[in-house]
């Protein structure tokens, strides 16, 4: 791995357009970010893509954008991991959403038989690292933070818990269609987070 020094070097470099840069930033991160990918897919069916189809577009999108200066608090090699996690995390997820829409199957029901062989030790491996535990919820913060809005906060940590909408009006004490409302404004906030 790069020190700290030319990792900021490299950093500053590619801001200003230098392609060199970025081979070397991709060969010092690329195989970490499909790491990443790899246990955050653990456990689903593999399509098309997978976790080094994911870390390429983390890739592919992180210079596209770093030469447009569309990141202009990346500094240094924490600013740039934080960066890749964040994006490698939401390629993945959507790659999973993609995987799993109903025209490819995702909503297929399996009965008890398909599962025989699937034993504890498969279920173990299907466990997240601590450390990708941990990336999981700097980044569920993160996107809480965002969010501003302590009323939106509650509702969407709510619905991460696995409440209904039902349920989260009955604890707000409104209607399910405020509850939408607010489930609207969270997934705006968050998809015009996710296009910048």
């Amino acid at each position: 791995m790069l020190s700290e020094g030319s990792i900021t070097r490299l950093i500053y470099q590619l801001k200003d357009g230098d392609r060199n840069a970025s081979q070397q930033l991709w060969e010092a991160y690329f195989g970490r970010l499909v790491g990443l990918a790899r246990a955050r897919l653990r456990g689903t069916a593999r399509g098309r893509a997978d976790e080094e189809d994911v870390a390429l577009s983390v890739f592919d999108s992180f210079f596209q954008r770093a030469e447009r200066g569309q990141f202009p608090r990346l500094h240094d090699r924490n600013d740039l991991w934080q960066l890749l996690l964040v994006l490698t995390v939401r390629k993945a997820i959507n790659h999973l959403h993609h995987e799993g829409r109903r025209s490819r199957g995702g909503s297929r029901v399996c009965s008890l038989s398909d599962l025989e062989g699937f034993g504890a030790e498969e279920l173990r491996a299907a466990e997240p690292t601590p450390e990708l535990a941990a990336q999981m919820t700097e980044e569920c913060q993160t996107l809480l933070d965002r969010l501003g809005d302590p009323t939106l906060r509650a509702v969407a940590l709510w619905k991460m818990e696995g409440y209904t909408n039902r349920e989260i009006a009955e604890r707000f004490g409104c209607v399910e269609q405020t509850v939408e409302r607010k489930l609207r404004a969270i997934r705006q906030v968050w998809s015009r987070e996710e296009s910048l």
